[in-house]
């Protein structure tokens, strides 16, 4: 069977569990699945909310080529990645990616290549609102999120 790559910007939340029975439904040939849900924290309550935005076609793009280069260097069977926008709360979903593949180290290797790219490449941006209503803040890219793009050899 060919491997499959669905990806999806949306202001709307998601499920996870109906994401990897779409993945998986009927299937006798995969052994691993890895899921990361990424969630808006509060950060200790000085988050209100997040604001994401994105650079619609652009962003899906990019991701759609980030999971294509996973299903390929990985072996992957299949991945999903849902990301949204629009205003998020401490506690709400916000990414979500799935992978699929005949052994875990794959699925976890998969998994863990698509966030670091979607991190640094994908074009989003995200804006704080913090609670005690002063000046919102626009996030700014962090090293550490580059240092772990680097580890992939790119």
């Amino acid at each position: 069977m060919d491997a499959s790559v669905s990806v999806r910007v949306q202001p709307e939340d998601f499920d996870l569990a109906a994401e990897v029975s779409a993945l998986t439904r009927g299937r006798a040939d995969i052994g691993a699945v890895v899921t990361f849900l990424g969630l808006c924290r509060d950060e200790a309550g000085a988050l209100n909310a997040l604001e994401l935005e994105h650079y619609p076609g652009m962003a899906e793009a990019e991701i759609s080529r980030i999971c294509h280069e996973a299903v390929q260097r990985f072996g992957l069977q299949a991945a999903t990645a849902i990301h949204r926008y629009g205003r998020i709360e401490p506690g709400e979903n916000i990414v979500l990616v799935v992978t699929v593949s005949p052994h875990r180290q794959a699925a976890f290797d998969g998994a863990n290549f698509i966030m670091d790219f979607l991190k640094t490449s994908a074009p989003f941006w995200k804006k704080e609102h913090r609670a005690d209503g002063s000046a919102d803040d626009w996030v700014s890219a962090k090293d550490a999120d580059d240092a772990a793009r680097g580890r992939w050899g790119r």
